[in-house]
Formats: C-alpha cells, structure tokens, sequence
C-alpha cells in the first residue's frame, strides 16, 4: 500500500523535528533536512506497516495544514509492502551446494554459513 503525508519540519537546535499533524505519535528526526526526509520516510513507513498489520485504522491524509512560523513542510511517501521487505527478519530456508573441500574448510574454522551468505548477498545487491 503506498502514502503520501504532509510533514512538517522545524528546526531547533541544529537538528530538524519532523511531525506528522494526521498521526498522533509518529515524529522523528534529523541532522539536516536531507537527513530529516529521509528519516520522515522510514518513520512514516515502520509506523503505517504497524498500523496495518495490527488492523488500526489509518485516517486520510489532510490536504491542508498550519505551518507554524519558522518550520516547512513536504509531502512524504511511504511505500509499506516495500518497507516490509526491506525490514524484514523473516528467514526462509535455503538449500545449496558447495565443494566438499569448502565445507570443510568453513567448518574447521565455525563458520555461520547462513552469515556469510547474507553478508555476500547485500555486498552484491548493494544493500
């Protein structure tokens, strides 16, 4: 399900706060407004996947809202499907093969292969 809320970003002692005025409880923040953005998202996201997985209800984004003197505002999207899959812990199982030799080598030395395999896998995805 995808998004989109009004932000609005004000700062206050070199950092930018950034609440969401539909979504009681959903604020985070940043060191810079770059930052703060990006921290919108992820906030927005982890907050509206919570909401959906525990059946809450998610009221409609407003089209309008007060800016107080000093602070900005943005739209910010949340993609949460995409959220789920970028956070996820789930684990599933996966069956490989590898030389014998290899095997025995990474067994000598303990190690976790399932580890290693994550690490190669966001390496090569660049994750």
């Amino acid at each position: 399900m995808k998004y989109v809320y009004p932000a609005i970003f004000t700062p206050e002692d070199g950092l930018y706060n950034v609440d969401f005025p539909d979504l009681p409880g959903c604020y985070t923040c940043g060191d810079d407004l770059a930052d703060a953005l990006y921290m919108a998202a992820d906030v927005l996201g982890g907050f509206l996947s919570l909401a959906e997985e525990l059946g809450d209800f998610i009221p409609a984004a407003s089209e309008s809202i007060e800016i107080p003197e000093g602070s900005t505002f943005s739209m910010v999207l949340a993609d949460t499907e995409q959220y789920r899959r970028l956070h996820s812990e789930k684990a599933v199982r996966k069956t490989l093969t590898i030389p014998s030799w290899l095997n025995e080598a990474a067994e000598a030395r303990s190690i976790n292969f399932s580890q290693v395999l994550q690490e190669a896998l966001r390496a090569k995805l660049s994750l």
